[in-house]
């Protein structure tokens, strides 16, 4: 049970790995652009290249789902980022249980954007987790973790291209040791826990006031989706890319301290600044900073 390209890549590891898959569930096809054309997700595609039967129910306590499942017979169920609460008559339905792939070291970042989250707040080490599935939100026992260093510049969308194939080894793993039962179990020290809720649009633009660091993080952490906003010199920008340059500053954050061929230096909090290096004004292209002032200087 899966929906986007980190569930499709655990789904590719099985079928890889010759389990025998009864049948895959997904999110309905949505919309997209501006053609609001129905397009069936990664997991989907994935399945049926592999001619595995698909069922993409809207609800999932209707009692449609249970009746497929008890038809299926599953062993067990993987669920990987499925985009659902599984019910708890689902849950107890495969004798194995339902395990899940999640984005972070659990018991941190419970919920649904903890990749996002772990960058977002300037994190050296994220990884993923094998657990359990309970009635509660990524609650359940852990089996097993995989460690991984944050890059310094890593955006939320890189750190999710790494973290897919981790989880999914981290998966076949799992089943493999749940089938010899060896697989461990431990119980999340809910005195640890923390939550990763969604991104929003209204988190984009940047806080000047924060650390250097922070603000670089935030930039990161912020991509692919919404992206960090900033207005600088009286333009509002999408910011792909800075530097701490560890240069010190009695001005106000949010100034505009230089801009030039190497890019745009902004003041922080703390008393220092950023540079921002790539940027795309609005109703313009992505590009470089430097060549951005190239054709429109700012003044400081």
């Amino acid at each position: 049970m899966g929906t986007p390209d980190f569930a499709a890549c655990s789904l590719q590891k099985l079928i890889d790995e010759g389990f025998d898959i009864a049948g895959v569930f997904c999110q309905p096809d949505r919309p997209r652009d501006r053609g609001h054309k129905l397009v069936p997700c990664a997991v989907k595609q994935t399945a049926q290249a592999a001619g595995l039967p698909v069922y993409q129910p809207d609800k999932l306590r209707d009692g449609t789902a249970l009746s497929i499942l008890r038809d299926l017979a599953p062993d067990l169920i993987a669920v990987v980022a499925y985009g659902k609460l599984i019910p708890d008559d689902i849950l107890a339905l495969p004798r194995y249980g339902c395990v899940n792939v999640h984005g972070s070291l659990l018991p941190k970042y419970r919920g649904s954007a903890p990749i996002q989250r772990a960058v977002l707040a300037g994190d050296d080490v994220t990884g993923v987790t094998t657990m359990y599935l309970s009635s509660g939100m990524d609650e359940g026992d852990m089996i097993y973790r995989a460690e991984t260093p944050i890059g310094e510049k890593e955006t939320s969308g890189a750190l999710f291209d790494r973290l897919a194939p981790m989880g999914a080894a981290l998966l076949v793993k799992t089943l493999r040791d749940i089938e010899a039962g060896t697989a461990p179990r431990e119980p999340q020290d809910p005195a640890q826990a923390t939550y990763a809720p969604p991104l929003s649009k209204e988190e984009s633009p940047i806080d000047w006031t924060r650390p250097a660091r922070m603000v670089c993080k935030h930039i990161y952490g912020m991509q692919p989706w919404p992206c960090a906003a900033a207005e600088l010199g009286g333009t509002s920008f999408k910011v792909f890319a800075a530097e701490a340059t560890g240069h010190t500053t009695g001005k106000a954050p949010g100034t505009v301290l230089g801009a030039g061929k190497d890019g745009i230096e902004v003041a922080c909090g703390g008393g220092r600044s950023v540079r921002i290096t790539e940027l795309q004004a609005a109703g313009g292209k992505r590009m470089a900073a430097g060549a951005y002032l190239l054709g429109h200087p700012m003044e400081v």
